[in-house]
């Protein structure tokens, strides 16, 4: 079976927002390849974000079609936004919900990004899938909300992860063999769902409440249990006892 290719993603940095900006509205994904090394190639996935300020929302909606405008007013109306009728009508109760929508799409948006840091931008909502959401989870606003994230780890990161706990355990560092072996075991248990992170956001009036309910991968946790059985680390446990007590008794 051909082995998956290592994904990475490239994150914006959200305080670099055009002049304007006000609601951050969805992202895009670019993806491109690169070459590692001979015959390694890795998925680079870039994530762009689509803002939007109130007169281009305006514009948005007033340009909608017919048909398209309907069923976004269905989905308003689903995710408690909209209480008037469904309607292909640029009305202005459907067009003033739909702001409504956008600027509470732009602050959950953000939410997710002060939560989880970069790796919140892997779930930015555009307006339909945010809709839909809210329409399955029974509410339009307010509430806790569960997110689930899966940590990035930098090459260089797990590297140096590797090579602090080959010191340790060990009393060496890795080899170049062991660096690449391991750093490719940690980013697969990283990527398992069962290893990723989760937490409870719940916006209030003093701000944001968190909590943690499963914590994310700990590659230094995962890789210690690997080689804490491992032959050269029980010799290496004996030998530190004998050192130790030769010390002790100063033959050291």
């Amino acid at each position: 079976m051909a082995e998956k290719r290592r994904e990475v993603f490239e994150y914006f940095d959200p305080n670099k927002a055009p002049e304007g900006a006000t609601y951050l509205v969805g992202a895009t994904r670019v993806f491109r390849q690169n070459l590692t090394g001979p015959g390694q190639v890795e998925d680079v996935i870039q994530i762009q974000p689509v803002y939007a300020d109130s007169a281009s929302a305006f514009r948005v909606f007033e340009q909608f079609s017919p048909q398209y405008r309907k069923s976004i007013a269905q989905l308003l109306k689903s995710a408690g936004y909209y209480r008037g009728p469904v309607t292909s009508e640029a009305t202005v109760g459907l067009r003033e919900s739909y702001l409504n929508a956008i600027e509470a799409l732009s602050s959950e948006n953000a939410q997710k990004i002060q939560a989880f840091g970069p790796e919140g931008q892997q779930q930015i909502d555009d307006v339909e899938t945010f809709l839909k959401r809210q329409s399955k989870a029974g509410t339009g606003t307010g509430g806790p909300k569960t997110y689930i994230y899966q940590k990035e780890y930098r090459p260089e990161e797990l590297e140096d992860t590797i090579q602090e706990v080959y010191r340790d355990l060990l009393g060496r560092g890795a080899n170049a063999e062991e660096v690449a072996k391991y750093s490719k075991r940690l980013t697969k248990q990283a990527a398992k769902p069962e290893n990723m992170g989760q937490q409870v956001v719940t916006r209030t009036a003093e701000g944001l409440v968190k909590q943690t309910t499963r914590e994310g991968f700990d590659p230094e946790d995962f890789l210690i249990k690997k080689l804490a059985g491992t032959d050269e680390a029980r010799a290496r446990k004996v030998y530190s006892f004998y050192e130790a007590f030769d010390k002790f008794v100063g033959r050291g």
